[in-house]
């Protein structure tokens, strides 16, 4: 199992929570989960500084601290910031299940000390495997209960319902990173069984790629390819409300990487301007309500 996404992902959160003392999102159980495999992505990620910063001069981990907050962490830190203060209003207004689709290396439920959530983490059957070795070579505790499946396949639904998910109960969903590599019908299919199975009143969270271009969706888009997968839908904002209309979602919040960098990044930028960062232009972010 080799899901070099999800790793970089990881490393992301783990060399911010690491090098900094005011964090856009704190991780403290990214790089206990990575192991090892921490300083070997970080020196791959410095033998590649002349492709992630051409004509760079200067010491190799001045390199890479670049390349971590230019490229790697913005949209990473950003989303899970995002993601997790909407799971938090949600939580607060009676939501009492929290649904993580593609769920890869994501710490939630070890960091989480939420006991009236139940916290359910879907993704491939290699993934969840190799996710629970490396929680357990690292001697950590998660309250993930796990659903191994094909989120192409239909039968996820099932899947989920059969591991203890309540249709009745609200809910909250997560669903960071996956509109980029599904094509629009896919997404929209994912999103109509999700309506089908969550009650009035839960929401949803998500991250989607704009019609926006930039040098940044460009070097993403490169380190996709890299990694075997294929980013295949941008949306524009009517689009993407058409889209959670039609599968029974209304858009309550609708953040443009101006808003997101304005509300996410200020104190970190403020407290440490030396390596400010800001959300990857290009990138908008969405809390969207089931809908009766």
């Amino acid at each position: 199992m080799d899901n070099l996404t999800a790793k970089v992902s990881c490393f992301a959160r783990a060399y911010h929570y690491q090098h900094n003392n005011t964090h856009i999102f704190a991780d403290q159980a990214a790089g206990s989960l990575l192991g090892e495999e921490y300083d070997r992505i970080a020196q791959s990620m410095t033998e590649g500084i002349g492709f992630f910063l051409p004509g760079f001069k200067g010491a190799p981990e001045e390199g890479l601290r670049l390349i971590v907050d230019r490229q790697l962490s913005p949209s990473v830190l950003g989303r899970s910031a995002y993601c997790e203060r909407m799971l938090e209003n949600e939580t607060r207004l009676g939501c009492r299940q929290y649904v993580v689709f593609a769920s890869g290396y994501d710490t939630f439920a070890v960091r989480s000390g939420h006991a009236h959530l139940s916290v359910y983490e879907l993704d491939l059957p290699e993934m969840l495997a190799d996710k629970k070795q490396r929680i357990e070579n690292a001697r950590l505790a998660s309250r993930a209960i796990y659903v191994p499946c094909d989120l192409s396949e239909q039968s996820w639904k099932d899947q989920l319902i059969n591991s203890g998910f309540q249709q009745h109960l609200k809910s909250f969903g997560s669903l960071l990173g996956l509109s980029y590599y599904l094509s629009p019908d896919a997404f929209g299919n994912l999103l109509t069984a999700l309506g089908g199975i969550m009650c009035e009143g839960s929401a949803i969270c998500f991250d989607y790629q704009s019609r926006e271009d930039s040098p940044e969706t460009a070097v993403n888009q490169a380190l996709a390819r890299g990694a075997g997968e294929r980013m295949k839908a941008q949306y524009d904002e009517r689009e993407m409300e058409a889209l959670l209309e039609e599968s029974g979602f209304l858009v309550y919040e609708h953040l443009d990487h101006a808003e997101m960098t304005a509300q996410y990044f200020s104190n970190y930028n403020q407290r440490d301007p030396k390596h400010s960062m800001k959300a990857p232009p290009g990138v908008c972010y969405i809390l969207a309500v089931r809908n009766n």
